[in-house]
């Protein structure tokens, strides 16, 4: 969600806080992407059984939808501010490093996270593949369509 956050602040030409001073990584999944894994989840329930005891243990399973590729802080902001300027929801001149603010890492945050999606790749054959700019890209025109940037 740090896109629509950002998006919203520099906008408003707030100041948007980046975290370990861009020193993260985080993996950002395109939301079509994390829909289509849903509706392949959805679509084959887990089969049922029983345990040791011959009580049914209910059918669960869960899953990680994520690009499972780790992509600097630092680039995802670059990357964003290129496509908000190309879909016109922000000036060309825009002065991003004005509205950046390298700042330290939050307690209990950690350096990079990332899904673990071998098991959804396993059961369904699906890996998320939207690349982070196209799904910035898509984000950018959406956001300028829908708020008429």
């Amino acid at each position: 969600m740090a896109y629509f956050d950002f998006t919203n602040k520099l906008r408003a030409g707030e100041m948007i806080q980046i975290f370990n001073y861009g020193n993260c990584k985080r993996d950002f999944t395109y939301i079509d992407d994390i829909v289509e894994g849903i509706i392949r989840v959805m679509a084959k329930a887990p089969e049922k059984k029983s345990g040791e005891d011959s009580l049914p243990i209910p059918p669960y399973a869960v899953y990680n939808i994520g690009n499972n590729r780790p992509e600097n802080l630092l680039d995802f902001v670059q990357i964003l501010g290129e496509e908000l300027m190309r879909a016109g929801v922000l000036p060309t001149d825009y002065d991003f490093d004005s509205h950046k603010e390298l700042i330290p890492m939050q307690p209990g945050d950690v350096p990079v996270t990332y899904a673990n999606i071998d098991t959804l790749v396993h059961d369904f054959g699906y890996k998320p593949s939207t690349s982070l700019r196209d799904g910035l890209r898509r984000f950018a025109e959406w956001y300028a369509g829908f708020y008429k940037a």
